[in-house]
This record gives structure tokens, C-alpha cells and sequence, in this order.
């Protein structure tokens, strides 16, 4: 998402004649719902105002794109200014600009990190602008198909107006970051011109930013699936902001357990990057010849990376790497150097398949290492046995004589990037107060449905892309085919709804295996884990009465061993075990509910808790309306077929603001669609648009049929177009009308082609067409071009649509 966009000109006109920061605020509010700090439109004004100098150089293109605030994909983080065009050669070139107001920082020893005043505190530690700007770059890369497909280069940068070059934030320690994007410092605008015309000598009408914006977001990057390059030394992911920060304190830390005994203690919720942190700092400390392992109470994250491994490390190996938190009882102290122990919050007091040895897993690890580092998330707390708070591992940090250091990770980094999702979830659930009473599902694909069914079949169809889906469940139904494997265990039969627990046939490794997606997983399977898309069955143990929610942990099923001990927890202390089983239930779901990267979709089976959750969401339509576009019915129901799981809109949703476009049958809307005014007359169905599309005028979705364009347009594919389309027609996609069309495969006066025309200059000086060419594209033979000699029925000829995007299938 990018706030503000314009041209060169536009942009200084906006700077210089207008207020250039109630410009952007009200660009933001419209595009976010929200306003944004003082502080931070202060920062828009004097930072926009230098860059207002900055591109006041006359030899950078008017024509130059200009975005101020491109939200990265899936992700918080923001990049403060994009200058877009053309370089010498006519290559795609994207400056991009870290903008800081600092006026004085310090060095710091670690590695891309710097001392700084930010946004107001006192001095912290911090990622270094130059570091930030590359490293945004490179996750741009990583994320957006555009910035790749379409072979454009990225040329970050970092602008600290108020920095005088004082030796400390240009020190030769920082030497690799400041050469892979250059730092311009204050009376250095006449340098950063200089970049600027380097790589931006033509402009490009806001090309690239179209492209940016609109382009297809990449599969996100997966640790499963990426843990082995990452043990092998491989920078497989680009740490970003607070995530640099720890990883380079702790590593600084660790230098120091020769000496003293460390504890490290990293809080961070959901999808802020622990794992992803604690895995980089297996890899780093085997590249430095440490004796670490990975430490998880949870046995499906080791399972599902040693799963990974499998044929790159030996058993052996995996076995030195990974390890269970129960498996220090003995060791001796300071056997290892570091123990880098995942989701802490897991750990209990005793160890042992009867929990019977040792004395407490948390004095157990910081005994057995020089250096222990803790990821914790206190929200995660989901039985009864869990002991490992912060408060714990401070205390017994204390006991043991450890010198003891706290980090944080605030960056969203899941659930679309959503700081406000997991806010709101918060708030919905009564864990704790914020300021997000209700959900934007725009910024996070949020759902409640009526019928388990259809969330399960959602699930399913989305798994389709990459087997990335799940459903979950409170554990509140029993286990009966644990037993007798034909039996079911979640059965609702007034949906015709059963479903089996994979509890034993995956075991940990049910979030990755092929077909498990039929099964439902539980908390214990899913913990520590992400997923695209996850369905959440919420069971009776979670309600809403009397206009708040309420839990009841005794609904849990027999065998789920998290309140085990409740009923004599609650004889002996009443009132801290129903506070303590509160939490619990609560936690449970909040961590299921956020373990999707892409969105959340929920059934209740208490219908007030599923009214109360809708209650709470904005620009929302209620999932599996009966009117079902029939164009997309064939592919909800799992029949095979290339079509793109759209959201159907109902017409009161559209009539309440929800964003949506239409569904057009080309075969007899050509005409129609060439006027965006009509789109509405001309369409019975409306759909919501994937996540990475931006919904503006014009816009519609429709099914190309036949091979004549297959090397674009698969046959079948769901495509995006957008109606009467501006500027030129040379080289693109479109869909053309004409009285002396017969397009044998549609069977109408219309066709979908490649443009091409020729043009001769008229008196008047400007163009003029003779011929137009459409030019088919297709690996089989026997389809040629459509030639139209344009003259006196000129008028009977239009370009009524031009292709967008061809929208991916399930199958993609």
C-alpha cells in the first residue's frame, strides 16, 4: 500500500504551494481508517520539505514518480520516500530513501547497529539508516513480484538532513552497509541530487509505482522451509529493524559467558520474528565453532525442522542441534556454550514422560549453558503446567547468578503485517484493553462463518496454492479414534460436519504433511508454527453472556492434559484457578487465531460469541452467502476448473462501503464494459479483490476462454481489467470491439489480443492510426493476427479494456 503517489511536478506543488504533511495525513487516513501521531506529521514536514529541495533540481525529470509511505508487504514497516523513472539506458530504476531527522547518534560495536534519540525517547539502539534502506529494499525483492518480473533495480539510500559527518555515524565500521546504500548527510543535498539524476534520467509517469503497488505478492517466505539454508550460513532471510538489533546483541552477549553467566530474555508476540531470530542465531553461533542447540518444549516445531534437515545434516547432526527442554536434567553446568530455547512460556517444572525428574526446567537450562537465551511471548501461556513467564526466568536468572539482559520484538511480521489485528484480538477477547474495538478486515482477511463446513471447504481450496492452510479447534471434542480410527471426533451434525483430530496419525509433523489438511490440528500441533490461512473452530469453552466473553476450561475434553489438575487447583485456591483457567482458555485461542499469515476464518458453536465477533468488524461481508456467483460455484464446491477463489460481495455490503468490483461475462458485456459508469448495470455478481490489489475506478473481473492467448492467459484464468483504459494501447493486453471481429473461440465481435498499431503524423501534428494489428499469443498453431484498417468506420472500433493481472488459480 502506498499512501501518497504523484509525479515529480505534482509533488512539489503539494510541498511548496500546499501544506505537504496534511496532504499525506489525509491520504493516510483515507487509506488506513486512522490519523497518525503529532510527532510523526512533524517528521513529514521537515523531512518532506528537504526532500522537496532535493528534487527541486531541474535535471530530474518532471515526470519522475514520487511515493511517500509504501507500506512492505505482510509486514508494519513502512519506506519513507520512492523516486521512480528511467536511467540512461531506459532500465526500471527505484530510489528508495531512509529519511531521519537526527541531529547527533554514536557507534556501536555490533554489527548495522547505531545510538540514537528515535522517535523522541532517550538514546537506544537501533538498526543504521543504511542498513534499514537496504534492508527494505531487499525484502521488497523479496516479496513483490513486480520489482522482479518486471526488471526493476532498487537503489536504496539513507538522508539524515540535520547529521553533520562527524566520523561516528559514517565510521568505517559500518563500511559494507554504507557502500550498499550511500548515507547523505546534512548540507549534502547536492550529493544526493547527484544519486538521484544518476539513476533517474527519465521519468516513467508513475510506472514502477503502478507496478509496485499493483503487483503480485510473492509467496511469503516460509522458516520451515528455509531452516536448512539458514544452519548452512546461507542469508536466507533479511532481519529487519528490531530483529537486527537482538540478533546482534545477543551475539554480543554470548562473547561475554566466558566471563559471567547470561541470560538473555527476548519478548515478542506472535509473528514478530522469534523463531526466525533463534534459528539465524543457530546458524551464526555454528559458523563461529559454538556448541548450541535449539531448545523447544514443543514438539512439533523441532519435528517439522528436523523433518527439513532430513538428507542435508545427518541424524546425528539433528540431534546435536535440537533438542527437548526436558532433556538437561543431568548435564552438568556450563556443558554448553549457548542454549537458544524457543517458546519459553512452555516450559514446565518437571521433566520425564510422568513428570516425575528433575527439578525445574528453567534452572535446568540456565545451569547447562554459558549462555541461555530465552524467546518468550507471556500470551502464549496455554496449560496449566506452564511455567516459563518472564518472571520465572528472571528469578531464576537471579538464584543461579546470571547477568541478565531484556529485548524486545514489536514488528509485525504475520498476519499481513497487522499491528492491529492482534490489538483487536486482544481487545475482542478480554486479554487486554487497547484502542482497536473493531477490525478493519481490509488489512487482515478475517471471517466468521455459520458452518464449519463451508470454513472447511475454504481451508481446503486455499491449501490447493501450497499446502499452507489448516483447521484448528479448541480441544473440547474427545478422541475416539485414537482407538478406533473409523470413528470421528469432531462431529456437529446438524452441519453434516465430522472430522478426525490428527493427533497420532502425523503426530508433529500434521502441519506439513500432504492430505493432513481433512484432519483437524489442535494447539499442541500448531504452536510455534505458521501457516497462509488457518480455520479456527472455537468449542463451548469460549462464549459470550451478558455483553462479555466468558471461558470455561471444564469444556475441554478429557484427554486434553492443559487444565489437567484444574479441579484440585480450584478446592485449594478458587479464585487464582478460575483466573489461571481463564487465561488459559484465552491464550489458547489467541494463539490459534494468529497463526495465519494471510487471515483468520472462525466458526463458533455459541451463536452470541459469532454476533459478538461480527459485531466487532468493519467492511466485512458474512462468509458463503447463498447468492454465490455460478461462475465461481464450480470451484467452491471443489469441482476442477482454473478459477480464483474470489469473495462474493452481497449487494448490502457494497451498499455499507465494503470494497468490491464485478463479475463480467465478456461473451456479452464487451460494449458495456467500455464505459467503468455501467460497470454496475452490467453485472449480477460482485467479488472482493485478492489482498494484493488495490480496488480503484474501473476495475472488473472476467474469464478469458481459448488458447489464442495461452502463453499469457492460461485457458480459463480469472483476469483483472480495467475499463477504458488511458494512454497508450503499444504492446499491451487488451480487449478489443470491432463490427468486423468473428473471434471464432468467443464467438462474438470482440476479442482479447496484443496491441499494435501504425501511426503516421497528421497536419495538425498529432497521430494518426492506418492499421492496427492484434496479435494473438499462443504455443498452437493456426491462430493469426486480426489486422483493422482504420478510416471512415473508425468510430466503430474501441479498446474497451486493457489486461491487468491474470489472477492466480487454486492450482498456483
Amino acid at each position: 500500500m502506498i499512501i501518497y503517489q504523484a509525479s515529480k511536478r505534482q509533488f512539489l506543488h503539494h510541498a511548496l504551494r500546499e501544506d505537504i504533511e496534511d496532504v499525506v495525513s489525509r491520504q493516510y487516513r483515507s487509506a488506513t481508517g486512522h490519523g497518525v501521531s503529532p510527532a510523526e506529521v512533524r517528521a513529514w514536514k521537515h523531512s518532506l520539505l528537504e526532500m522537496a529541495k532535493v528534487l527541486g533540481d531541474e535535471e530530474i525529470p518532471e515526470d519522475a514518480g514520487v511515493a511517500i509511505e509504501y507500506q512492505l508487504p505482510q509486514s508494519s514497516k513502512r519506506i519513507d520516500f520512492v523516486i521512480t523513472g528511467e536511467d540512461a539506458d531506459a532500465r526500471s530504476k527505484v530510489v528508495i530513501v531512509e529519511l531521519k531527522q537526527w541531529s547527533e547518534s554514536r557507534r556501536s560495536e555490533k554489527d548495522a547497529v547505531v545510538w540514537a534519540r528515535r522517535g523522541g525517547a532517550g538514546e537506544r539502539e537501533g538498526p543504521h539508516p543504511s542498513y534499514q534502506a537496504w534492508s527494505y529494499a531487499a525484502y521488497l525483492e523479496d516479496f513483490n513480484a513486480a520489482v522482479q518480473d518486471g526488471a526493476m533495480t532498487l537503489q536504496p539510500c539513507a538522508y539524515l538532513h540535520n547529521h553533520p559527518r562527524d566520523g561516528e555515524i559514517d565510521h568505517p565500521h559500518y563500511r559494507d552497509h554504507l557502500a550498499r546504500a550511500p548515507l547523505f548527510l546534512a548540507r549534502e543535498h547536492s550529493k544526493l541530487q547527484a544519486f538521484i539524476r544518476e539513476h533517474v534520467r527519465h521519468g516513467d509517469r508513475k510506472g514502477a509505482l503502478y507496478a509496485i503497488e499493483n503487483g503480485r505478492i510473492r509467496p511469503s517466505k516460509m522458516l520451515i522451509d528455509s531452516v536448512a539454508g539458514l544452519l548452512q550460513g546461507k542469508p536466507e532471510f533479511v532481519l529487519i529493524d528490531d530483529q537486527k538489533v537482538v540478533h546482534e546483541t545477543i551475539l554480543q552477549v554470548d562473547t561475554q559467558a566466558a566471563e559471567r553467566k547470561q541470560v538473555v530474555i527476548v519478548q515478542g508476540g506472535p509473528g514478530t520474528g522469534k523463531s526466525v531470530v533463534a534459528i539465524n542465531l543457530l546458524g551464526a553461533l555454528i559458523g563461529r565453532g559454538r556448541n548450541a542447540r535449539y531448545v523447544s518444549k514443543n514438539a512439533a516445531p523441532r519435528a517439522v525442522y528436523e523433518a527439513r534437515l532430513a538428507g542435508t545434516f545427518t541424524r546425528t547432526r539433528i540431534g546435536n542441534l535440537f533438542s527437548g527442554s526436558g532433556a538437561f536434567v543431568n548435564d552438568e553446568v556450563d556443558t554448553y556454550d549457548t542454549l537458544i530455547v524457543d517458546e519459553a512460556h512452555r516450559l514446565n517444572e518437571k521433566s520425564g514422560l510422568y513428570r516425575n525428574l528433575g527439578d525445574n526446567q528453567v534452572k535446568e537450562l540456565i545451569r547447562a549453558a554459558r549462555c541461555t537465551v530465552f524467546f518468550v511471548d507471556d500470551d502464549q501461556r496455554v496449560t496449566l503446567l506452564d511455567i516459563g513467564h518472564t518472571e520465572e526466568l528472571r528469578r531464576q536468572a537471579r538464584e543461579l547468578g546470571a547477568e541478565i539482559t531484556e529485548l524486545e520484538l514489536s514488528s509485525q511480521f504475520r498476519c499481513n503485517g497487522s499491528d492491529g489485528y492482534l490489538a483487536w484480538l486482544d481487545n475482542t477477547l478480554d486479554i487486554r484493553e487497547t484502542a482497536n474495538p473493531t477490525l478493519d478486515t481490509r488489512e487482515y482477511d478475517f471471517r466468521v462463518f455459520d458452518n464449519p463446513a463451508d470454513l472447511h471447504a475454504l481451508i481446503e481450496l486455499k491449501n490447493r496454492a501450497n499446502n499452507r492452510s489448516r483447521v484448528v479447534a479448541g480441544y473440547c471434542w474427545k478422541w475416539p479414534s485414537k482407538r478406533d480410527p473409523q470413528a470421528w471426533d469432531i462431529d456437529l451434525p446438524q452441519f453434516h460436519y465430522r472430522r478426525r483430530w490428527n493427533l497420532d496419525k502425523d503426530g508433529s509433523l500434521w502441519i506439513v504433511m500432504p492430505g493432513s489438511v481433512e484432519q483437524v490440528g489442535c494447539i499442541h500441533t500448531c504452536q510455534g508454527l505458521e501457516l497462509d490461512y488457518v480455520g479456527v473452530i472455537i468449542g463451548p469453552d469460549l462464549v459470550f453472556r451478558d455483553g462479555r466473553i466468558v471461558t470455561d476450561a471444564t469444556k475441554r475434553a478429557p484427554s486434553d492434559q492443559s487444565v489437567k489438575g484444574l479441579k484440585g487447583k480450584l478446592k485449594t485456591d478458587p479464585e487464582n484457578a478460575r483466573a489461571l483457567a481463564d487465561t488459559i482458555v484465552k491464550n489458547t485461542y489467541r494463539t490459534l487465531m494468529t497463526r495465519g499469515m494471510k487471515g483468520c476464518y472462525v466458526y463458533c458453536t455459541d451463536a452470541p460469541l459469532a454476533a459478538y465477533l461480527r459485531s466487532r468488524l468493519r467492511a466485512v461481508s458474512e462468509m458463503a452467502p447463498p447468492d454465490v456467483p455460478e461462475a465461481l460455484s464450480s470451484a467452491l464446491a471443489g469441482a476442477p476448473s482454473k478459477v480464483v477463489p474470489l469473495r462474493p460481495v452481497s449487494k448490502e455490503d457494497r451498499a455499507a462501503g465494503v470494497a468490491a468490483v464485478p463479475v463480467i461475462d465478456l461473451r456479452f458485456a464487451a460494449g458495456a464494459v467500455s464505459d467503468a459508469q455501467v460497470l454496475d448495470h452490467a453485472a449480477d455478481d460482485w467479488v472482493a479483490l485478492p489482498d494484493w490489489v488495490r480496488p480503484q475506478p474501473g476495475l472488473f473481473v472476467a474469464r478469458v476462454v481459448g488458447e489464442s492467448m495461452n502463453r499469457r492467459i492460461p485457458n480459463g484464468s480469472w483476469c483483472l481489467f480495467r475499463a477504458n483504459p488511458p494512454g497508450t494501447r503499444e504492446g499491451k493486453v487488451v480487449v478489443v470491439q470491432h463490427r468486423s471481429i468473428a473471434d471464432p473461440e468467443t464467438g462474438g465481435q470482440y476479442t482479447v489480443k496484443r496491441y499494435a498499431s501504425e501511426k503516421m503524423p497528421g497536419e495538425d501534428g498529432a497521430w494518426q492510426h492506418l492499421r492496427i494489428t492484434l496479435h494473438p499469443d499462443s504455443d498452437r498453431p493456426g491462430f493469426e493476427p486480426i489486422e483493422i484498417r482504420l478510416g471512415e468506420g473508425e468510430d466503430e472500433f474501441s479498446v474497451v479494456a486493457e489486461l491487468l493481472l491474470v489472477l492466480p488459480t487454486v492450482g498456483d
